[in-house]
Formats: C-alpha cells, structure tokens, sequence
C-alpha cells in the first residue's frame, strides 16, 4: 500500500506542476522599460501638442544625443518618429568645456558627440552647440570648428549662462536677414539666469541691442513671466531684422523656485519626484514618464508651454532630455 500512495502522489503531483508550466506560457514575461523610449515618447508628445496650436512651433531638445538613433548607437537606424518631432539639437561642451570650462573635449568623446550630431544634419535637422570657454584663442576655435561642419554655435564665458559675452563684440556670422526659422540662422545666444543684471529693463534692454539671430532665454524673469509685448519687443535685432526667441525649460529636472512647485513636496513629494541633483541645488530628478509631471509640462490651460505659446515665444528649448541617464544607472 504505501508503495501504491507514493506512485499515485508522484504522478498527481507531475500532473499539477505539468499543468503549471502550461499555465505560465499563457503570460508573457514583465517588459523592461525603456527610458530612453520614455523620453522620446514625451518630447514628442509635446512637439504634437505645440505644432497643434502653432504649426510653427519650433522644438529643440537639448543633449541627450543617443536619442537620435533606435538603439543608441552611432551606427544605428535613425530614430524616424522622434527625428520628425524636433526641428533641432542643442549640444555642450562639444569642443570645450567636457571636463572643465576653458579645456578643450577630448577627441574621443567630441568625436562621439559628432557622429550623431551628424545624423541630425543630415535630416535638417538643425544643430546648435554651446562651447564653454573664454580664452579668446579657445572662442575663436570653437566658433571656427562649429562653423566648419555648418553647426550654428555659441561660446559661453560663463557656465551659469548669466552674460553675454564681451568677445566677440558682435555675433558670430553677423547676419542683416530676418530670422523666421532655425534653417536660415547663423549665431544664438544662450542666456537664461538673467541675476547679473540690475533690473528687468536693463536686462530686456541689454538683450534688444544685440545682433543675435536667435536668444534663448527663460520665460520668467525672476518669478515673473514675461509680457507679450516683451517677448515681441525682444524679436527686433539691433539691426531691425527679424529673429527666434526661444524659451528655455527643463523637463527631466523639477525647479524648487518655478511657480508649479509646492512647499509641501518638501515633505511629502509626490511619487514621481525624485533625488535632487548634486550638481544643481534646487533641481530635482523626475519620472519624466508619469502623467502628473507631463501635465505640469504641457497638455492643460495652466500647463507651462501654454504660458510660453500664450506670450508669443517662437519655440522651446528641451534641458535634461538626458534625464534617461539617471535612471538607466539607478
């Protein structure tokens, strides 16, 4: 008998744990997310968004390069749909400023950074660097070595993007046409912490009587945002020609001084906020996937791009688009 009962409970129990396994092929296996997907998916959610409202609209997402291909290789087939939602590329440190300000990019990582800056070029899509050095020697080579591979560029002598800069005293490839699109530029420049400044006027002031083709700049000055008729009045060259004024803003990164933040979150954040970086005081890593931060981004009437559609700007500047960095390492 108890011969018997150990066969019967043997084959009992192969019948239940073979019938297991034919239940487990009905499910299919967890999927790894893909931040970088993530990120393509959201920048194109806002291109969508904005072009909806001004087909015009124009969209540049900052680093974050391994973008541009599938698999996020240099060799690797373009990214189509995410190619179609940007108009351009911005890029740092490309010839200066990798590892220190004022100290030439190593040749192997420039070198990197081309090979898909290229990739962009060629689906005019339009490249805009920002070198950072200030020896006059080093801004002329950065301007030349841009210029030389029909990248539009500009050499900031300060990290903190607070100046504008003395050298050159007019921009780089002054340019007397109006400016309606990125195709037809020739020089930006990068100012968005305006502190340096004594006041909004002088700081308004200063930026009018310049010759840029395209100024990216924040839409707040302070914690105020810019008029209509500010951003309109910004729009003049000093030489009375048309140009872009591009707004600034981060979308892989929440700022404790922007008017979307909550004093609460100090305390009790919200599940998609993450650790604060480093490296800039005041400035948080999201999970730039979730609904809730994208609807602070775009999407609702009170959403930030629709205050930069609502005062007239010609386009966005997308920071931390290599947000999917920190996750990939966590």
């Amino acid at each position: 008998m108890t011969g018997l009962l150990s066969v019967t409970i043997l084959a009992i129990t192969t019948v239940l744990m073979s019938g297991r396994g034919d239940c487990s092929t009905d499910h299919e296996p967890a999927t790894e997310r893909s931040y970088r997907q993530d990120m393509r998916d959201f920048v194109q959610g806002i291109s969508t968004y904005t072009k909806g409202i001004k087909p015009n609209f124009i969209i540049i997402s900052q680093n974050g390069h391994e973008l541009l291909t599938e698999n996020g290789e240099e060799a690797g087939t373009p990214a189509a749909t995410y190619l179609d939602a940007i108009d351009g590329v911005g890029r740092e440190d490309l010839f200066y400023g990798y590892d220190d300000d004022d100290v030439a990019t190593p040749a192997l990582e420039r070198d990197y950074m081309i090979s898909f800056l290229d990739i962009a070029e060629k689906s005019d899509i339009e490249v805009l660097v920002t070198d950072y050095c200030s020896t006059r020697i080093f801004v002329d080579d950065s301007y030349y070595q841009n210029g030389a591979r029909d990248y539009i560029s500009f050499a900031a002598d300060h990290r903190e993007l607070d100046n504008i800069p003395d050298y050159p005293a007019y921009p780089y490839n002054l340019n007397a046409s109006n400016v309606t699109s990125l195709a037809g530029t020739k020089n930006f420049l990068y100012l968005i912490n305006p502190g340096s400044f004594p006041n909004e006027d002088t700081f308004l002031d200063a930026v009018r009587e310049t010759d840029y083709d395209i100024i990216i700049i924040d839409l707040f000055y302070e914690d105020t945002p810019l008029s209509a008729s500010e951003v309109a009045s910004l729009k003049i060259k000093a030489n009375e020609g048309f140009r872009l004024i591009i707004a600034y803003m981060s979308i892989g990164e929440a700022e404790d001084y922007r008017y979307y933040w909550q004093t609460e979150w100090e305390t009790d954040p919200p599940s998609w906020l993450a650790e604060e970086n480093p490296e800039w005081p005041g400035n948080y890593k999201v999970q730039y996937w979730d609904k809730d931060w994208q609807n602070i981004i775009y999407g609702k009437d009170d959403s930030y791009l629709k205050k930069i559609l609502d005062v007239g700007f010609d386009g966005v500047y997308l920071d931390i688009v290599d947000a999917f960095e920190y996750f990939e390492d966590q």
